[in-house]
């Protein structure tokens, strides 16, 4: 038993340490920075039921004009702040005009506070709830140039001008590949509204917040707002192939795709001798999905021989799976005695075992962040990846020989216990 214990502690032991080599927490891979002003748009619902009085005794719509004026005091200067509304100007019962009443209050740019605050003092609760819309012209609102992107949405109930979804909208705003990311506050809601724009906030990467109290509201939006101020690395859009030789090729970079239900796609890398190849993935499940799930993540020669690869399964506690991978490429002479300079084509295949029911639609699919960091190889063989043991074909063959020199022993051992019994 204790020597069982002593097995299963260096078993665990060697996985760590292989785990820890395989994920270096110093490893970074992205492009630089948006050098362009970040862009945000706070969408804020006017509709009827923004009358109701019951946020420390002030209306819905009294606590979201104070929050407002508060967070428009507090923007930072390199922000270019916009205002877009729902339900501020139509009153009456006719779904089609009420359902395209959504208008930009205040323009995207350069802050003018007076201005912003005067616009948003006009306000008085009026129509409907149409959040659908009022996302696409907010996301029109924000296009052009490749600064950061946030939209910021304060609503009280679920949308009223379905079949226009607004989760699916968020969908294919982010299918887009514009970065652009949704975070959603429900004033006191309701178990629908809830539910909604928790899935609009995870179809784009964004937070939802439930909002109780007046200090809530304004604290959660000056955060949103100073959030999008602050330094990110923005994904760079990329479209892998169904098959290596037409992939696009990638350098060290953070970069973004969709993948449907059961999708192979396929990048290629350029790694020179003495280079190490560190690459992840990550896929997100923004939609309803089977609890079995899996993602992998290979990379092979050009002519399609496996190198190394990284797979990860999931059973439904996360909305979010990831795996990675390392292969260092060594030098080697050529028949001169030079050290080869030429660098080897690395085609990186991602795929995954989503399904989902049959009302879930697979279209846009989800969402896929793939990081590749070009680093200095290993410069000692004690490395795990020089040698080998990250490789799938090493493993197979140092599993294999384990397997059978421990059968060897193991049917030595028992032939000669059986010797011993028949002769006492």
């Amino acid at each position: 038993m204790i020597t069982r214990k002593w097995v299963a502690a260096g078993a665990c032991g060697l996985l760590a340490t292989m785990a820890v080599g395989l994920f270096p927490a110093t490893a970074s891979a992205g492009e630089p920075v948006s050098k362009e002003p970040p862009k945000v748009e706070l969408v804020l619902d006017v509709s009827g039921s923004m009358r109701a009085t019951d946020i420390d005794g002030q209306s819905r719509m009294s606590a979201a004009k104070q929050a407002f004026n508060e967070v428009l005091d507090a923007v930072p200067d390199e922000v270019r702040l916009g205002i877009r509304t729902l339900g501020a100007t139509y009153p009456g019962d006719d779904r089609n005009v009420g359902c395209k009443d959504t208008k930009a209050l205040y323009p995207v740019g350069p802050l003018n506070r007076t201005e912003a605050k005067t616009a948003v003092a006009t306000l008085a609760p009026t129509g409907w709830t149409p959040i659908g819309p009022a996302l696409l012209g907010a996301a029109d609102d924000l296009k052009g140039g490749d600064a950061t992107r946030r939209i910021v949405l304060i609503t009280d109930g679920e949308d009223t001008c379905a079949p226009l979804d607004p989760c699916e909208v968020a969908r294919d705003i982010a299918a887009q590949g514009i970065h652009l990311t949704i975070d959603t506050l429900g004033l006191v809601p309701d178990a629908k509204t809830r539910d909604q724009l928790v899935c609009i906030a995870e179809a784009t990467g964004g937070t939802y917040t439930s909002v109780q109290h007046k200090e809530e509201l304004s604290g959660r939006v000056r955060q949103l707002v100073d959030r999008a101020a602050a330094p990110v690395v923005t994904p760079v859009a990329a479209q892998g192939a169904k098959e290596c030789r037409n992939a696009p090729k990638l350098g060290a970079g953070l970069y973004s795709d969709r993948e449907t239900f059961g999708e192979h796609r396929w990048y290629k890398v350029d790694v020179k001798p003495g280079q190490e190849l560190r690459a992840s993935v990550s896929l997100g499940a923004d939609r309803a999905v089977n609890n079995d799930y899996g993602v992998m993540l290979r990379a092979s020669t050009a002519h399609g021989r496996e190198i190394v690869r990284g797979s990860e399964a999931g059973d439904g506690r996360t909305d979010l799976i990831s795996t990675g991978l390392r292969y260092p490429k060594a030098v080697h002479d050529d028949a001169d005695g030079n050290a080869e300079t030429a660098p080897e084509t690395v085609c990186l295949q991602v795929s995954n075992s989503f399904s989902a029911p049959a009302s879930v639609k697979t279209t846009p699919g989800m969402p896929l962040e793939l990081t590749i960091d070009l680093v200095d190889g290993p410069d000692h063989a004690s490395d795990a990846a020089a040698f080998g043991l990250g490789r799938g074909w090493w493993l197979l063959g140092v599993l294999v020989l384990t397997g059978l020199v421990a059968g060897l022993v193991w049917g030595w051992i028992s032939r000669w216990r059986i010797s011993v019994w028949r002769t006492n």
